[in-house]
């Protein structure tokens, strides 16, 4: 299995390699050069296994050779052993033919967990085998850093460098960021929002002395691992739904694009997906796009449900290069545009992605309803971003197609919306109850490229 770039300038790598790698080096994302697939036969025996079972038979293909059977399977297992449900991504019924797939019972209660767990182990395991240490850093509107450092804390052979908009996430996300002990990672509150943070980590990979003197890595979802953990759980819970003998539908509350493009993995592999449904808040590029073809970035509104306050959708970049029939250089063309400002999508790449993609826009007063809603009548406490979800799934639902909405974090991460929509203030598990009574270690840090490259070559273990 060998992995290209979005923008066809960079050489061909291995799995572990383009995991280590991260972005590549024309600024592309990388991708499989093929994507297995799986028969009807493949899918109907993953009925009944456990999600560690399930998690091996979907990515193993994906894998190649750098590492074993055996290796893989034990990474797998302890990636997912402290997860706090031993379905690991339980479902819940809310309506008829409308199902919740609950992914925040791991370490930091978001889904994030699912990627960041096994790329923790991952990389462990092929940074000692090949005597290596790397500098990671990520970008995070909130759920991705907190996992990284989770996933990667008191690691002999990381550097964690995670930088967050100072002031625009929960003081749970930020407090699960800042209060970690371990010497091995850094919370950097960066002056700007998110997309300023996802700049800044690209302008480093883009930046070659530097990115290769402190050996860097990347965990965003730019990082294809990532993506490739998160294709498991749409096939563990479409076939717990009668997959593949029936269609399912997936509704995902996506900011950056990584998440539903796991789902778009999991289609092109064979499961029979109808409709993939992206939902967003205000801050809605990606339901613009999809609606008239304009990626047009303008103003980040603060939200409620802040992780999806984003206009730059890195993802998205790799949904394209399909769409483009894998056309590197009209994506790379797509990509300088946006610098400027924004693309507009050709009419044949648009319907090329309206054949796997609905949207839809919830705005700040239905999220809140929703929240309401879902309490007083299914019994279910959502947070924002999952709220968002279900009112879209919900709306857009075909009665004769279960729908399956993704709840991507626990209500307690944002217990002051949760709290302000339904009265009821979502406690935080017992493992973290004591989250607000920890000491807190974070740098503020200005939204500038040399003083965060000094600050990183400073800290790292030498």
């Amino acid at each position: 299995m060998r992995y290209i770039s979005t923008r066809g300038q960079a050489p061909a790598l291995t799995f572990e390699e383009a995991m280590l790698s991260g972005l590549a080096r024309d600024g592309g994302l990388y991708v499989p050069e093929t994507i297995p697939h799986m028969s009807a036969g493949d899918i109907r025996a993953l009925n009944g296994l456990s999600y560690e079972e399930t998690a091996f038979r979907v990515m193993r293909p994906f894998v190649g050779d750098g590492f074993t059977d055996e290796v893989f399977a034990d990474l797998i297992a302890k990636a997912y052993a402290g997860f706090g449900h031993n379905a690991r991504a339980p479902m819940v019924q809310l309506a008829p033919n409308h199902f919740l797939l609950e992914l925040f019972h791991g370490p930091t209660l978001a889904f994030k967990d699912f990627a960041m767990q096994l790329i923790g182990q991952l990389f462990q395991e092929a940074l000692e085998r090949r005597g290596e240490r790397v500098t990671i850093v990520g970008a995070t509107s909130g759920d991705t850093g907190s996992a990284a450092i989770e996933a990667f804390k008191g690691l002999d052979n990381v550097d964690v460098f995670i930088l967050y908009p100072h002031g625009r996430v929960s003081e749970v996300q930020r407090r699960q960021m800042t209060t970690p002990l371990e010497s091995n990672v850094h919370a950097l509150a960066l002056d700007g929002h998110f997309d300023d943070c996802q700049a800044r980590l690209k302008d480093m990979f883009n930046h070659f002395e530097f990115r290769d003197s402190v050996r860097l890595a990347g965990v965003n979802s730019i990082n294809w691992a990532r993506v490739l953990a998160q294709v498991v759980y749409y096939f563990s819970s479409a076939v717990s739904l009668g997959a593949p003998d029936r269609k399912v539908s997936f509704t995902v509350p996506t900011g950056n694009f990584g998440d539903i493009f796991a789902g778009y993995i999991a289609k092109r592999m064979g499961l029979p997906i109808d409709r993939l449904v992206v939902a967003t808040n205000q801050n809605d590029i990606l339901h613009r796009c999809l609606s008239d073809g304009a990626y047009q970035t303008s103003q980040v509104h603060p939200s409620i449900s802040p992780s999806m306050d984003i206009q730059v959708s890195s993802n998205f970049e790799r949904a394209l290069f399909d769409a483009y029939d894998r056309d590197g250089k009209a994506v790379g063309q797509l990509m300088d545009e946006l610098k400027q400002g924004g693309f507009k999508v050709s009419q044949g790449a648009l319907e090329a992605l309206r054949e796997h993609f609905d949207s839809a826009r919830v705005s700040e007063d239905e999220t809140l309803a929703m929240i309401t809603h879902a309490n007083a009548t299914m019994g279910e406490l959502l947070c924002p971003h999952s709220a968002i979800g279900a009112k879209v799934g919900e709306d857009m639902r075909d009665p004769a197609t279960p729908m399956i909405t993704l709840a991507t974090a626990h209500p307690a991460k944002f217990p002051d919306a949760v709290e302000k929509a339904s009265g009821l203030r979502p406690p935080l598990p017992n493992r973290m109850a004591d989250l607000y009574e920890r000491s807190e270690r974070v740098t503020q840090v200005p939204n500038d490229l040399t003083a965060l490259e000094t600050l990183i070559q400073e800290r790292i273990a030498k």
